[in-house]
């Protein structure tokens, strides 16, 4: 239980004292190691080309303009300077956004507008477009503590009085920039202010802030903002309800997923897509319910909704963890019916569910069938790994860690952890520092961690063997 980990050993080895104690050495090489060979230059190299007054004058690149100070004064004076240099500067108007862009990332709202105002006075030949005014539209919209819609307010009618009114493209880019700052109220707001100026959210930009709202608000936000959209004659479609549905799975509010379901039939009139019935299966999977796993998959039969390979996966793993592994295999013969060869994903299901059961070997006994098909993960050997020691089947279990260090396969962080203790309760300690050692090389997770667990189970160990408990 003393023995220090390789990995410490090998930091030690590296250690600099003893570069310290060895003296400096100073290598000199020979001028004929740097002649430099000769040349001959062809005829046509050797002729000069005459110097012309374009190759003068490079080209400004505006990436070499960057502004590191929010000063408007210094902002204009670097301005001034370039395009006074004499140096030819490009005609397209992306050159200035890339210059206006770099000083609107330090400065603040105000003294970027005064900026363009000096550029397009400064250089008459600058000629704006939808991207420059874009460009303080999603500063206006990423102004922290920012709790109204004036400095947005203020920009768009900046864009309609010089001749840019905005667009589907400036409404995308100000909803995402006011959700990104947890402005989804702003946002809303936004989108109706603009909707009644006959901009509308394209199909795209609607469902991005019905996730958001979902998200990070309430499922009732979101069918306020939905009833509120229909007014401009916006309505929802199958995207957004797949959008809300999978949220409300994945906080287990499988009741709420119902209520969803039938809204989008009978209401909205859609028809559920597979995806929409793969969700709500997950649903049901992490809630361990098999048979109402079942009762969609029947549904979806009855509906003629055809499954696909996500489904019978998803099925399949619903009914293993549920214990109902015989069950689960059975949809093996239907999904390769349907043309779906299982993969790693259908097989690690399996094993799963037979580890959970304690059949450990039956697992491993499936791991030979399914390599006939397709080739095991990362995440199947773990799941292996993870049985055999949870049914104390050591032995087996060296043997697959064996062959999972012979692929370099990482270790996950529960499979590690069972392992050495599984190691360490049958007094394998030294063992339990090579695996140690094993997941730090492969970056498994951080040292920090692979450590962490393994001084913890020591002391598992020794509180149990000084308490006399049998581990």
């Amino acid at each position: 239980m003393g023995k220090i980990p390789q990995y410490f050993r090998n930091i030690a080895a590296k250690s600099p004292v003893t570069a310290l104690m060895k003296p400096e050495t100073t290598v000199v090489q020979s001028n004929a190691e740097h002649k430099v060979p000769y040349l001959r230059l062809r005829k046509k190299d050797s002729v000069r080309k005459p110097i012309t007054k374009t190759d003068m004058k490079p080209e400004v690149n505006a990436l070499s303009v960057v502004f590191d100070s929010p000063s408007l004064a210094d902002a204009k004076a670097t301005f001034n300077s370039l395009v006074s240099s004499g140096r030819d500067i490009p005609s397209d108007p992306n050159f200035f956004n890339k210059i206006l862009h770099s000083f609107s990332s330090v400065s603040c709202l105000q003294d970027s507008v005064l900026f363009l105002n000096h550029m397009i006075k400064k250089y008459p030949a600058f000629c704006p477009n939808h991207f420059t005014y874009h460009i303080l539209l999603k500063q206006s919209c990423s102004l922290p503590d920012e709790q109204s819609l004036l400095p947005v307010t203020g920009i768009l009618n900046l864009m309609k009085d010089s001749g840019f009114p905005p667009n589907v493209v400036s409404m995308d880019i100000a909803v995402r920039s006011l959700c990104e700052c947890g402005g989804e109220e702003r946002a809303v707001e936004l989108v109706k202010e603009l909707a009644a100026r006959n901009v509308l959210p394209d199909t795209y930009t609607y469902n991005l802030l019905v996730k958001h709202l979902v998200k990070n608000r309430s499922i009732s936000t979101a069918d306020s903002f939905i009833s509120e959209m229909k007014e401009f004659g916006i309505k929802p479609d199958i995207v957004t309800f797949t959008i809300m549905i999978d949220n409300v799975c994945n906080s287990k509010n499988l009741r709420e997923a119902t209520r969803l379901l039938s809204l989008l039939r009978v209401k909205e009139g859609l028809k559920p897509d597979c995806c929409v019935y793969n969700i709500i299966m997950k649903g049901y999977c992490n809630l361990n319910q098999g048979d109402e796993v079942l009762a969609v998959y029947k549904r979806m039969q009855d509906e003629e909704v055809e499954p696909d390979r996500i489904t019978y996966n998803t099925l399949i793993y619903g009914l293993a963890i549920c214990g109902r592994v015989k069950e689960a295999k059975k949809f093996l013969t239907v999904m390769r019916g349907k043309g779906y060869s299982p993969d790693a994903v259908t097989y690690t299901s399996l094993m799963n569910g037979l580890c959970r059961k304690g059949d450990a070997l039956g697992a491993m006994a499936l791991l030979e069938e399914m390599k006939k098909e397709c080739d095991p993960n990362s995440c199947t050997y773990n799941t292996l790994l993870y049985g055999l020691c949870k049914a104390r089947l050591l032995d087996e279990a060296v043997k697959l860690y064996k062959v999972m260090k012979n692929d370099t396969i990482k270790l996950e962080t529960g499979t590690y952890g069972t392992f050495l203790r599984a190691l360490c309760r049958k007094g394998r300690v030294a063992d339990a520092y090579e695996v140690f050692d094993y997941a730090v090389e492969t970056k498994s997770f951080p040292v920090v961690a692979a450590y962490s667990t393994l001084e913890s189970t020591l002391k598992w160990l020794r509180n149990a063997r000084e308490r006399g408990v049998v581990v």
